[in-house]
């Protein structure tokens, strides 16, 4: 008997591996003559459950499947990352938006599938989710955005007791910069309206004087149009050729039309106001715009190419309408508020260099408080 290995013999016809698992003292028996051969050979076994069980990774079944113990653990020992992400999916199908479902399935189907999806959850460690990462040829920004149907899998499992550990929780996301705003100046922006004409110039100078978002411009509609009031109702955006609300209640918002944009919608009325909903049309097709790059492709390029000015994405329109508002002097919260922002911060946070005087007049009214003389000795204690 060798209790302090965590090994003894049973009536001279199995060795008995003692270990603690979930709490509860486990005491398993292996068939085995017990020679200093099975004695090294149980030793070793005890020695990786062990292991095992700090890392998270431990499946009873797996070790002693004839076990009756075996059966108490089986539920989440037994269940694949595939079976688990499959649950997801189907779960997030009534809380998820249509892109974002997209999005986890793309995950699902090209990455996690793959490499994890006939592992056992019990079976995943930090360890293979780190060595996975390490492989990818993707951003950053990707990777966080594919782990997410791989914590929601593990972090469920957890939460139910299926598994001891979640390794997930050892994985940090990997840091990313969000693509600088890189607005169009006032001369580039005379060249790319000059560049087009009809419709799509409408539309490039309506998204210049709003800020829309490219999937808002897509959704808008005349019915939403207040002429009286020259305002703008936004209400949804199409994804991906799904129309959906704002994720935020700041999405849904009224914004005030400014005289360029009016001017856009005058003349757009020629092209679309008697033929349906949609305000802005493909000019090759005449129906609704599907999706930005369809946007991109077709109109945004090719003016961009005529004009001569540098390449940028027409999400940048958006940037432009920022930042021109902000180095004229406009109020930062109402800036906030026609972009759909849902706070004053995200808006100083994406735009701050643009404010007009931020840097060159920063620490003058400091200086002047301190320079008054009741303020004096205190400056210079």
């Amino acid at each position: 008997m060798d209790r302090k290995k965590g090994l003894s013999v049973r009536s001279g016809s199995g060795i008995q591996i003692d270990f603690m698992y979930r709490g509860q003292r486990c005491r398993e028996t292996l068939k085995l003559p017990p020679t200093p051969a099975n004695k090294l050979y149980a030793s070793r076994k005890r020695e990786t459950i062990l292991y095992e069980i700090a890392q998270g990774g431990f499946n009873y079944a797996k070790h002693f499947p004839e076990s009756p113990k075996a059966k108490g653990y089986a539920t989440g020992s037994l269940q694949t990352v595939g079976q688990a992400l499959d649950a997801f999916m189907k779960a997030a199908q009534k809380r998820c938006a249509h892109s974002t479902l997209r999005d986890y399935q793309s995950a699902i189907d090209y990455h996690l599938k793959p490499v994890f999806g006939k592992q056992l959850l019990s079976e995943v460690t930090a360890a293979d989710i780190k060595a996975w990462i390490g492989f990818l040829q993707i951003s950053p920004k990707r990777i966080n955005n594919v782990l997410v149907p791989l914590r929601g899998v593990l972090g469920d499992a957890f939460s139910d007791g299926l598994i001891d550990r979640n390794p997930a929780d050892r994985i940090k996301n990997l840091p990313h910069r969000p693509d600088e705003p890189d607005p169009l100046s006032p001369i580039e922006i005379n060249k790319l309206l000059e560049s087009c004409a009809g419709q799509v110039r409408n539309l490039f100078q309506f998204a210049i004087w709003t800020g829309l978002r490219t999937s808002e411009l897509i959704a808008l509609e005349w019915g939403d149009i207040d002429w009286n009031r020259s305002i703008a109702r936004i209400r949804r955006a199409s994804v991906r050729k799904q129309i959906k609300v704002p994720k935020t209640q700041a999405g849904e918002r009224d914004i005030k039309l400014l005289s360029g944009a009016l001017a856009a919608l005058e003349d757009q009325k020629k092209h679309s106001f008697l033929r349906g909903k949609e305000i802005f049309l493909n000019p090759r097709t005449n129906s609704f715009w599907e999706t930005d790059a369809q946007i991109r492709k077709t109109a945004w390029q090719p003016a961009i190419r005529r004009s001569g000015i540098r390449d940028r994405n027409p999400y940048q329109t958006r940037h432009t309408f920022a930042s021109l508002c902000l180095t004229s002097g406009e109020d930062i919260a109402w800036v906030a508020r026609q972009l759909g922002h849902k706070s004053i911060a995200m808006t100083l946070k994406r735009y701050a260099r643009w404010i007009e005087g931020i840097e060159t007049s920063g620490g003058e009214k400091l200086s002047r408080l301190l320079s008054q003389p009741s303020h004096r000795s205190v400056a210079s204690a």
